[in-house]
């Protein structure tokens, strides 16, 4: 009988060759199948992670932060007011479009119009002093759309140095004109405090009136619905002289802060109702209105532009977006 020589290794490898190759070919698929799972679960986790730094905070974070900024100016207001010789209102008007504020979505949302207005004692009636003026020129551009007024160069001359250099004249002329109770009744259609104009006693408002009327302006909202009138009024306001008060406490906070303004003085009183734009676009309504303290002339200033550096810096801290964003 034959028998049949042992097979060597190689021998023995190479019978099987077919089978081998394909156990390496299943291994090194199994492998790649494994190797592209956990390359795809990595890349969504990091996907998730962009998304979500991409969203920025959630409205929940936004609104926990209006509400905490918003009733810290607010305890900062009822400090100022506690005597009642100031009256202060504060609303937020958002970025304007296309500026830098504007670009970030979340400076968008957090100073979203009318999200973070507040103010103290800003409901009691107080002597306007020239802050009246303003509504003088509503009550003007309310009847040029109805189209029982014009503009002659004398009178566009006339209101020009009432705005900018608060001369009384035209003003008084506009009251004499069309009456103390028309011009009433039309401040109070407008949702305005009235009376305003009363005979032989100073004109009273509030301000929070002076903020309503400012918002229309910034707005352009009627009696400011037309652009022309609003860019005349605001360019007026943008050059009135005196500017001790908020325009100078604005440009404290931050340089290069525009102001709009209408200034108020008589006796002890020192009014200042303005229109504020910071250099990045955001743009706020603030009306001051003091007395009392043994102020007289222009004394009273210094102490709205405290208020209104104080009220900025606390609003407009460029680390709230920020930590919003973390």
């Amino acid at each position: 009988m034959r028998h049949k020589e042992p097979q060597s290794f190689l021998q023995k490898l190479y019978k099987y060759r077919t089978y081998l190759l394909g156990l390496v070919i299943l291994v090194v698929g199994i492998a790649s199948i494994v190797g592209v799972q956990a390359h795809q679960k990595n890349a969504t986790e990091a996907d998730s992670t962009s998304v979500a730094q991409a969203k920025g905070p959630t409205a929940h974070e936004i609104k926990a932060q209006q509400k905490q900024l918003k009733h810290k100016l607010n305890r900062y207001l009822k400090s100022v007011t506690a005597d009642k010789t100031t009256s202060v209102s504060f609303y937020n008007l958002g970025p304007t479009a296309g500026s830098s504020a504007a670009k970030s979505q979340t400076a968008r949302q957090f100073y979203k119009q009318g999200k973070l207005a507040t103010s103290a004692n800003a409901h009691t009636p107080e002597v306007s002093a020239s802050t009246y003026k303003l509504f003088i020129a509503a009550y003007l551009f309310h009847q040029n759309h109805l189209g029982y007024y014009d503009w002659t160069l004398s009178e566009k001359d006339g209101f020009q140095r009432m705005v900018v250099n608060s001369e009384n004249d035209f003003a008084e002329g506009v009251l004499d004109a069309y009456g103390l109770t028309t011009l009433d009744d039309f401040i109070a259609s407008e949702g305005w405090y009235s009376p305003t104009f009363v005979a032989n006693q100073a004109s009273v408002t509030t301000a929070y009136s002076l903020t309503l009327l400012l918002k229309k302006l910034a707005l352009q909202q009627a009696p400011f619905n037309h652009s022309h009138d609003q860019q005349w009024l605001l360019s007026l306001m943008n050059k009135q002289i005196y500017r001790t008060g908020i325009p100078a406490g604005a440009a404290t906070a931050q340089k290069g802060t525009v102001v709009a303004d209408k200034v108020g003085f008589l006796g002890d009183t020192n009014n200042d109702a303005a229109i504020v734009t910071l250099p990045n676009g955001q743009r706020y309504v603030l009306v001051i209105m003091t007395h009392g303290h043994g102020q007289s002339g222009f004394s009273g200033f210094p102490r709205m532009a405290e208020i209104t550096t104080h009220i900025q810096k606390m609003m407009y801290d460029p680390s709230i977006v920020k930590g919003l964003n973390k």
